[in-house]
């Protein structure tokens, strides 16, 4: 049995508000540490005691140190300490290691949060065909479109189309009234949500007017040739395989496509192949094609997302094997 270890330490420089800044209401930010390190945290007042196991012991002294720095420049959260912590790689301690990326727009500045996300965004700056595939909560679609701006606000690119397969997720919608911007607008809602944060509501509004940027379903991509564009297909687990054949011979010069999607998702008909599975297989081996795999862990929503996430995939595999044996 591992023996316990006990590390004091003190922060400076004393500020009270930092401190509650720290600790949260109710020591609700050190609970959520000692729960998650496996480590037992005392203090008197700026004087810290971490008793625990050898490396957590050392990570955590460290964490709370780079906390209480952050502390004097934002309010801390659970959300923000939860995310925070999964860039330590808890559950995966020989995880290879890999330098944040940002992403700088005008408004803000987009940082990848885990090894996955980095390779991303490394991925896209490098390559002019990328997939992002992965579970939800994984911030493919997100860190897309903070590439699209990026390259947008460099006049890397003149303007940025966003689509998706209009597939119903299980429901029926029914009619939709308006033009095509008003129907297609509901199934591209995530793209909106991270292009009024990055651009602003009104910035995106022109733009659109402009036709800067562009919203079609895949259908009216049929037939076209997209130059100086950076393209970004959401839900491709959703596409049938002529579909992603349709929109992957779309692309012109000096363009760059982003694909997106959770093939474990997907909302075709039981009889139809998913042309994001399908392409998986066909452009193996292609060079200058990037392909980046999320997994359970890259989640960086709330800590429960990563939980059921693991939950479907083991009762699905327990499946798989269930009926390989009848």
């Amino acid at each position: 049995m591992s023996a316990l270890h006990t590390i004091q330490f003190t922060l400076f420089p004393e500020d009270n508000e930092r401190l509650q800044n720290l600790f949260g209401w109710q020591n609700e930010h050190i609970e959520q540490l000692e729960l998650r390190l496996g480590v037992e945290i005392n203090s008197r007042g700026f004087s810290i005691s971490v008793t625990g196991l050898g490396d957590r012991v050392v990570k955590a002294e460290q964490f709370v140190r780079d906390l209480y720095a952050d502390s004097e420049h934002e309010t801390l959260n659970p959300q923000k300490i939860h995310l925070a912590l999964h860039n330590l790689n808890l559950d995966n301690p020989q995880a290879i290691t890999v330098e944040q990326k940002l992403i700088k727009t005008r408004r803000k500045v987009i940082k990848t949060r885990n090894a996955n996300q980095a390779q991303y965004v490394e991925s896209i700056q490098n390559h002019d065909v990328n997939f992002g595939i992965g579970p939800a909560g994984t911030g493919k679609t997100y860190l897309a479109v903070a590439c699209a701006v990026q390259a947008l606000e460099n006049e890397q690119v003149r303007r940025i189309i966003l689509t998706r397969p209009a597939v119903e997720a299980g429901e029926k919608l029914g009619f939709l009234p308006g033009d095509l911007s008003q129907k297609v607008d509901p199934y591209l809602r995530p793209l909106f949500d991270a292009l009024f944060e990055m651009l602003g509501f009104e910035t995106v509004e022109r733009l659109i007017e402009k036709n800067v940027i562009e919203v079609a379903p895949l259908a009216f991509m049929r037939g076209r040739t997209l130059n100086e564009a950076y393209i970004i297909l959401d839900e491709a687990q959703n596409t049938t395989v002529e579909q992603m054949k349709m929109f992957l011979t779309r692309m012109g010069f000096n363009s760059t496509a982003v694909i997106t999607g959770d093939i474990t998702q997907c909302d075709l008909p039981k009889h139809q192949k998913s042309g994001l599975r399908h392409v998986i297989e066909v452009l193996e081996g292609v060079e200058d094609i990037g392909f980046t795999f999320y997994q359970a862990q890259d989640v960086v929503r709330h800590p429960l997302v990563q939980q059921i996430v693991r939950a479907y995939d083991r009762f699905e595999r327990q499946q798989e094997k269930s009926s390989k044996q009848q």
